[in-house]
């Protein structure tokens, strides 16, 4: 009887194909038919749908990365006759009004999406059961679109060769989550695709999809100023006075608030924790603990105790519950960019989750620029400390960057005028040369920003009860301008088109034409300085190019710094009210004949050359090694 029952309990098993999860919305599945059936008891009910990549292509020129966000939006479940119709309201265009005729006038008047539609497999009352397996198995994030955008061949989706992937499949308390391992197929035509895919015929990812129970309505939206430092979530509203803009904008931040907030400084209703990625190695993990956690700082210069922490992700927690701010630890083949994102809610701009993407290779180009500027290996090929101290400086000051982002701050491009008053700048590794020997102890960023602590007093800051709240905000920001903290982003430092002569990514100092003549002096003393000392006994001497490269024009930023001072103008963002200042004001003739020729000086023989005695050491690629 015993090894009959051990023969049927196979048969037993068999017969029992639902696996069920329970949370936000309850699902089962059945792995006998490959359904994902999802349980819907709330009809009606808006949530926030996110696409995103859990596992990606591998190649920052793609731009398919692990944990890249995708688009987040407001959707909803519809019963329309015998479906079940998901639903994307335009949030977009809104009323906000106490007047349901005027909201629905509103609603009619702009086009929906429909996302999707599902056959009703079962129904008990206002309860319905659809199967999401097909919602699932479609190319959500488009990355066939960036195959063939980036020229790496024409792709399509394979369902043969794709599956619900169930390891990274789960329901918590507030979320849901769901994965698909999809493949596409194609003919491979980029260098890209072939170096990153063992088969670039088919190109397997990982596409995860979010069902996001939406905040409760205490959250009280602030107003976007454009001195704030702030990113914004803006739409418009067609119920607004006459008199008033229709265009709405809201600052994008996390909800904080204090336990006392008439307190001048108070512990907070619930801390905003950051959990970093078990994945990532020493001594890369503390320096990226060190640089997030930085922000403490500026959240009590605002009056909270503890606001902001950061921990390594708990043994059991999974980064995908929406509960869980990351930053994640992100491998490509080669070296790109590293983002802070978040998961707000369109609506009000209150952040539900933020998500760091840190690309593991940014350090090792840290070190190499370090290592082409001392070339330290002329007796001991194990003196790496300086340039490790440098690498993981810029670690610390990229990752306290990056959560910037996450906590809602845009890039101040500005902040070298002020002395590095922002960590959201994109900063050149303050190097110099004294007396033969190469000083790093200012390289990077140690602290937040003077700018930073502004920012996150206007976006953060929890008013006693009975204060203006406006008046509070405008009296924050006239007092950043009148301490002479500029504040200048993207659409005017970015170099196309760009003029403004304080706006400039990776440059240091408050004059851009000294800079660029202290940066040249580090630069000659480092392309003199590289030879065999360069690099670690058994690397060929072809290796050396590689160093050269980033150390040859490690000025170019700089020269595109003084390229502006030519024709550029200064302006801020003036709002009428405020302290700032609405006159635009070309540079000065005298320093645009500075700039001229501080550029042309770039352009004389003795500075582009390379040293004789490094050109006679670098002979063509060694067998077996290549240009990257």
């Amino acid at each position: 009887m015993k090894s009959l029952l051990l023969l049927l309990l196979p048969l037993f098993l068999m017969a029992q194909p639902e696996t069920n999860y329970e949370g936000y919305f309850d699902f089962s599945w059945d792995d006998e038919k490959g359904r994902l059936l999802l349980e819907i008891d709330n009809l009606g009910e808006e949530f926030l749908y996110v696409n995103s990549l859990a596992a990606g292509v591998g190649s920052n020129d793609i731009g398919l990365d692990r944990g890249q966000l995708g688009r987040d939006r407001i959707v909803k479940f519809e019963k329309v006759g015998e479906k079940i119709l998901l639903i994307q309201p335009n949030q977009d265009y809104r009323a906000i009004s106490d007047n349901p005729a005027e909201v629905k006038a509103v609603e009619e008047a702009f086009a929906q999406s429909v996302l999707w539609g599902f056959k009703i497999e079962s129904s008990e009352g206002s309860d319905y059961v659809i199967d999401l397996a097909p919602f699932l198995l479609r190319d959500a994030h488009n990355v066939i679109g960036a195959l063939e955008r980036r020229g790496q061949g024409n792709y399509k989706l394979d369902k043969s060769k794709s599956a619900v992937y169930l390891d990274n499949t789960f329901s918590f308390p507030d979320n849901s989550e769901f994965e698909a391992m999809l493949t596409f197929t194609g003919k491979p035509k980029g260098r890209e695709i072939r170096s990153v895919t063992p088969s670039p015929e088919e190109v397997t990812v990982r596409q995860h999809h979010s069902f996001i129970r939406l905040p409760d309505d205490n959250y009280t939206p602030r107003e976007f100023h454009p001195y704030s430092g702030f990113n914004q979530s803006s739409f418009y509203d067609y119920a607004a006075p006459i008199y008033e803009s229709m265009d709405k904008k809201y600052i994008v931040r996390h909800r904080l608030e204090k336990k006392n907030p008439n307190a001048a400084m108070s512990e907070t209703v619930e801390p905003i924790i950051y959990y970093l990625d078990r994945g990532c190695p020493e001594p890369v993990k503390s320096a990226l603990m060190e640089g997030a956690s930085w922000w403490n700082q500026a959240y009590e210069a605002a009056g909270y105790k503890d606001a902001f922490q950061v921990k390594v992700l708990p043994e059991g927690a999974n980064p995908l519950d929406v509960r869980y701010n990351m930053i994640q630890w992100v491998h490509r083949s080669t070296r790109g960019w590293s983002y802070g994102s978040s998961v707000a809610d369109p609506r009000t701009g209150e952040i539900i989750k933020g998500h760091v993407s840190l690309g593991s290779l940014r350090v090792r180009q840290d070190f190499m620029i370090a290592q082409g500027i001392m070339s330290p290996y002329a007796e001991d090929d194990e003196n790496h400390q300086a340039m490790m101290d440098i690498a993981l400086a810029r670690l610390r000051q990229l990752s306290a960057h990056e959560v910037g982002h996450t906590i809602g701050l845009a890039h101040n491009f500005a902040s070298s005028f002020n002395d590095r008053a922002s960590v959201m700048d994109y900063p050149h590794p303050f190097i110099d040369v004294e007396n033969g020997s190469v000083v790093y102890n200012e390289v990077y960023d140690v602290n937040i920003g003077e700018w930073d602590k502004r920012a996150i007093l206007y976006g953060y800051q929890d008013f006693p009860e009975g204060t203006d709240e406006s008046d509070a905000l405008n009296k924050i920001i006239t007092e950043t301008q009148e301490s002479g903290l500029y504040f200048i982003s993207d659409s005017d430092s970015r170099p196309a088109g760009s003029v403004h002569p304080m706006g400039h990514l990776w440059d240091n100092g408050t004059d851009p034409v000294d800079e660029l003549s202290r940066m040249s002096k580090v630069r000659s003393f480092a392309l003199n300085r590289m030879g065999e000392a360069t690099i670690t006994t058994g690397t060929p001497y072809s290796e050396l190019e590689k160093i050269l490269v980033p150390v040859y024009l490690m000025h170019r930023y700089q020269i595109e710094a003084v390229s502006k001072m030519i024709g550029g103008s200064y302006y801020n963002y003036a709002v009428k009210g405020d302290a700032s200042d609405p006159n635009v004001m070309p540079v000065s003739a005298t320093d645009q004949k500075r700039a001229t020729d501080a550029l042309l000086a770039t352009l004389s023989p003795s500075f582009l050359s390379i040293p004789q005695s490094l050109l006679e050491i670098i002979p063509p690629q060694a067998y077996g090694f290549g240009r990257d």
